[in-house]
């Protein structure tokens, strides 16, 4: 595999301008979507966890969240031993 040197980027004045435009309109139309809105993105997570949207628990707010799907363990001695008694 033949080796070359690296090309050399340089970055002008107007890319710097560029940059900035582009950035200022993303920040606006952000900023005009969460007035649309009326709650911050941020602000709108923690008030579905203060609030509990669906009353759920800590536990199982973070369950749905990762697809966990606990199932219920079978209770009592006979679950753990057979049929053994004691």
């Amino acid at each position: 595999m033949l080796r070359r040197k690296p090309t050399r980027l340089e970055l002008k004045l107007d890319d710097i301008e560029e940059f900035e435009s582009v950035r200022k309109d993303l920040e606006s139309r952000k900023k005009q979507r969460e007035d649309a809105e009326g709650v911050a993105p941020g602000e709108e997570a923690a008030a579905a966890i203060a609030l509990g949207a669906d009353h759920k628990s800590r536990e199982q707010i973070i369950n749905d969240r990762i697809g966990y799907k606990p199932q219920p363990k079978a209770g009592g001695r006979a679950a753990h031993f057979g049929t053994f008694e004691f």
